[in-house]
């Protein structure tokens, strides 16, 4: 029994990390540019999209191990809704042939129906046609059509041409969210569950912050490598250790708890629920302490643009929030697990 990545799949981590450190550095994100073009040449929109309609066929493990260096680089693309939750929900349609090719991009309004606010709240369907508003839909910027999910958590097709959004501001500069208004829209029906839809984006935001996690704990052990207090370099310091040992002890756990949920989603549908929201929220709360921690090991430097840790951080503190907080997450898996009634 393998424990471990295969081959392929660590060469395509390692293919996505090269083509994101070569197309997205830092100073490319402080601009805003998109790696879209850039993942497009490796298949990566298609990733969950069968072979017959133009993608890789490829499961959510592989989607998780891009997401990881998604997040490791910053990187701004849309991913999330686009390349891994609206594939779910397409399926059977003639969008996904397009959303592999790159044709056209998707975004997805779920977040009412993540957090729980149900019965009351968010979108109401009738006769085929949408009324309400959705907040923090994902990947909104670019999308040409939106996967919505009503009230009751049904899923529904709608063109962007039919929808008022209104880009919101977050904490996140590398990620886009909007408002979506909708008024008697046309809205086309579709199959899938919202919850499963739901599962998939919360392991790919948790593999999404394991990777910047990760790369905020190098950035401190190599920070502290090379600067000097006292004549000493600060690694030398028993507090500095203790701080990055800390970051190191809590991340490598996370790690499994991801694979494993990635893995799960595809392999074990029946626990996916709940492998999903238990790696969404303890990731939530690790990916913070990291961040925290690492600006920490890097004094006032760490609240410097030069360096640019804010980016991580700030994309840590989206992550933590998005498709349901911790607390939401737990929720969810003592639900799945049958210890809190429906």
């Amino acid at each position: 029994m393998e424990f471990g990545l295969t081959q392929d799949q660590t060469m395509m981590q390692e293919s996505v990390g090269r083509t994101l450190e070569r197309v997205s550095p830092l100073d490319a994100v402080r601009k805003g540019a998109s790696a879209f073009d850039a993942l497009l040449e490796l298949g990566v929109p298609g990733i969950l999209i069968p072979e017959r309609e133009g993608g890789l066929g490829l499961t959510l493990l592989d989607a998780a191990l891009v997401a990881e260096q998604l997040g490791r680089h910053v990187a701004r693309a849309p991913f999330l809704a686009s390349a891994v939750m609206a594939p779910l929900a397409l399926a059977g349609t003639p969008y996904p042939k397009k959303l592999a090719a790159g044709e056209i991009k998707a975004g997805v309004a779920v977040s009412e129906h993540a957090a729980g606010a149900r019965d009351g709240a968010g979108i109401t369907a009738k006769n085929g046609r949408l009324s309400g508003t959705s907040l923090f839909a994902l990947d909104a910027d670019t999308a040409d059509v939106f996967v919505v999910a009503d009230k009751f958590g049904d899923l529904h097709l709608v063109e962007r041409r039919d929808a008022a959004v209104v880009p919101l501001a977050t904490i996140d500069a590398t990620r886009s969210v909007a408002r979506i208004d909708l008024d008697n829209a046309p809205a086309e029906k579709l199959g899938g569950s919202a919850e499963r839809m739901i599962d998939a984006g919360r392991i790919v935001l948790a593999a999404d912050t394991l990777g910047a996690g990760t790369r905020m704990l190098e950035k401190a052990v190599a920070y502290a490598k090379e600067r000097k207090q006292f004549g000493r370099v600060i690694a030398s310091f028993q507090a500095v250790k203790h701080m990055c040992a800390e970051m190191a002890a809590e991340l490598e756990p996370c790690r499994a708890l991801v694979w494993y949920a990635a893995y799960g989603f595809d392999a074990l549908p029946g626990e996916s629920r709940r492998l999903a929201a238990h790696a969404k929220a303890h990731t939530s709360e690790i990916g913070p302490f990291v961040a925290r921690t690492a600006t920490e090991v890097h004094g006032g430097m760490g609240f410097t643009d030069l360096v640019g840790l804010h980016y991580w951080f700030k994309r840590i503190g989206f992550n933590r929030q998005t498709l349901g907080g911790p607390e939401r997450a737990r929720d969810d898996a003592a639900r799945a697990q049958g210890w809190v009634g429906n």
